[in-house]
């Protein structure tokens, strides 16, 4: 686990070896969320990245009869 330190602009540097885990680059934008005594920073990223994320799922609708 890694510290990171709150300057007087209230910003927090992501230490590198995170940033390199997780993907993100400069600019990114990301989602924050307070969660009891934590915040969390989830990045928001684009649905097309989604694409394969669950291969072999089944993607048939049943359908009511009445409905086209």
């Amino acid at each position: 686990m890694q510290a990171v330190k709150l300057s007087p602009k209230f910003q927090v540097v992501i230490p590198q070896a995170v940033r390199e885990a997780l993907g993100l680059v400069a600019g990114e934008m990301l989602q924050v969320i307070p969660l009891g005594n934590r915040i969390e920073l989830i990045p928001i990223r684009p649905m097309k990245s989604m694409r394969g994320a669950f291969p072999g799922i089944d993607t048939t609708i049943v359908r009511d009869p009445d409905r086209v």
